[in-house]
């Protein structure tokens, strides 16, 4: 592939990485600096993308890698100890269930979740799900289930218990259940 042509491809990406760094390491300047990383890495490594996988997830994968290295090389204390009770709140939640456990209004049917990820404008409304998340919540999730680093690697990072760690993933699995339900899945507009 022409170098200038896959430039413009890498360019392209900008704007979601940007979203998912700043979204991860909750500064500006840090997440457009592992952007640039991941991009000069996509460049110089462009004949080790085969097409197996789209651009997007490839380059997803680098900058992976690049804001975990951003957060290892942080000296100080994460800012995240001091938001973490306000985010560990489960009651908000007690609406959805009866007594019993089970669902007061059961979730309506998904139908093919798995078709729903071949679309663009399904990931449209999950970043926008996912902005909606108080920021170490989302941070959370993030680092679990698109970094996909461990759950003791997490938790030394951010300084929490395990107790601490599934709580705060069950806040953010529960909360874009509903944004989904409610932006994509319900029927409702699909535009958040």
């Amino acid at each position: 592939m022409d170098a200038n042509v896959f430039a413009a491809q890498l360019e392209a990406q900008r704007g979601y990485l940007t979203r998912v760094a700043v979204l991860q390491l909750r500064d500006r300047d840090a997440a457009e600096e592992v952007v640039q990383e991941t991009i000069v890495a996509a460049f110089a490594g462009r004949e080790g993308f085969t097409a197996r996988s789209t651009l997007r997830t490839w380059l997803t994968g680098i900058l992976k890698h690049k804001i975990v290295d951003a957060i290892r090389r942080r000296q100080k204390d994460p800012v995240f100890e001091s938001a973490l009770p306000e985010e560990m709140d489960l009651d908000d939640f007690d609406g959805l269930f009866k007594e019993s456990g089970g669902w007061q209004d059961k979730p309506s049917d998904w139908g093919d979740p798995e078709a729903a990820l071949a679309r663009q404008e399904f990931f449209d409304v999950m970043n926008f799900c996912l902005e909606k998340l108080p920021p170490n919540t989302g941070r959370v999730f993030m680092m679990r289930e698109v970094m996909e680093l461990d759950s003791e690697e997490i938790c030394k990072e951010l300084r929490i218990t395990p107790n601490n760690l599934w709580v705060i993933l069950y806040r953010a699995r529960m909360s874009l259940r509903e944004c989904l339900q409610q932006h994509w899945f319900g029927g409702a507009s699909r535009t958040p």
